[in-house]
């Protein structure tokens, strides 16, 4: 006769098997919902899933042809640069593919690029833009890149230089390879949006760009970044350029920013002297240009960035 213990015990196991199945299924429905949401609701991964496709293609000009060149960043060039104007205004001379994924920063693109070359990307020039407060940012952002720019070596050596514990570790790793997990602050962030008056503004006072460091430490830092990336990008046949976008007050920074690439040896491009723009042509956010910014930005990014890729004026190679 069976005991009323071994009957318990049964209970509890089929309890718990249920309850693991229950489970399985919730994860396995989340992770479905994530992506159907994602691929049919996002712009922004619509945006940079065809951007990314594109930028792999890329290859090195031929004789005659367009240089090829990959322009990527984050929100300052997203708002800052009107992608079709400038095509048309270099169209003779470059052949231009963007990526722009907001609150991007430098180990967002050092591994990026990293993996885009891996994957057979091989432009003639790759310009990055991200302003000099993400360039020396110690962050990687947390949506959206472990998933699309790192694959999962990536996200272990992101991990490694950032020493990440444990728990970030874990996250970052998640991040790469769950939909869910990638993206469930996405749609508490639109949630907020939609019930929270000035979010975005609210989010830009209490989480207010990092201070510039002292001038020994940045020209340290800054070296130390231009450097590798330099090298990678030498490494897979290609010329790097620092696009420096205009910021509020950040005349100082620009001006040690240039410094440090001339040590590095890496061309630096500051097609606006953000003295010279006031603050009218930025955004409520007192960050991001305004149409008239963007406009204003376009066309001197047009004038001069044939200007540093060749090394001779526009007007010349028309």
């Amino acid at each position: 006769m069976r005991s009323s213990t071994s009957s318990s015990r049964h209970a509890a196991i089929l309890y718990a098997k249920v309850l693991i199945v229950i489970c399985a299924a919730l994860i396995v429905g989340f992770e479905f919902l994530s992506d159907y949401l994602l691929k049919h609701n996002s712009e922004t991964y619509a945006r940079v899933s065809q951007q990314y496709a594109e930028a792999i293609k890329m290859r090195p000009s031929r004789p005659g042809e367009p240089t090829s060149v990959l322009m990527v960043g984050n929100s300052l060039l997203l708002e800052g640069v009107d992608v079709e104007r400038l095509k048309d205004l270099t169209s003779r001379q470059m052949h231009i593919c963007p990526i722009f994924l907001e609150a991007t920063s430098y180990y967002d693109w050092f591994y990026g690029l990293q993996r885009l070359f891996r994957q057979g990307a091989r432009p003639d020039v790759v310009v990055l833009g991200v302003g000099v407060n993400s360039f020396l940012a110690n962050s990687v952002r947390q949506d959206y890149a472990p998933m699309m720019l790192f694959d999962m070596r990536d996200s272990l050596r992101v991990a490694s230089d950032l020493k990440l514990d444990r728990t970030a570790t874990s996250n970052l790793l998640l991040a790469h390879s769950s939909v869910f997990w990638d993206t469930r602050s996405l749609f508490r962030t639109q949630i907020l949006r939609h019930t929270v008056p000035h979010y975005r503004e609210l989010v830009m006072l209490l989480k207010p760009l990092p201070a510039i460091p002292p001038t020994g430490e940045f020209q340290l830092l800054a070296n130390s970044r231009l450097t590798q990336l330099d090298e990678l990008c030498k490494a897979n046949g290609s010329k790097l350029i620092i696009l420096v976008p205009p910021t509020p007050s950040s005349e100082d920074a620009v001006r040690q920013m240039t410094t440090a690439s001339q040590k590095a040896g890496v061309d630096t491009l500051v097609p606006i002297d953000p003295a010279t723009l006031s603050v009218k042509y930025y955004k409520s956010d007192e960050l991001h240009l305004n149409s008239e910014g963007a406009e204003l930005f376009t066309v001197a990014l047009a004038e001069f960035l044939p200007q540093t890729i060749f090394h001779e004026p526009l007007a010349s190679r028309d």
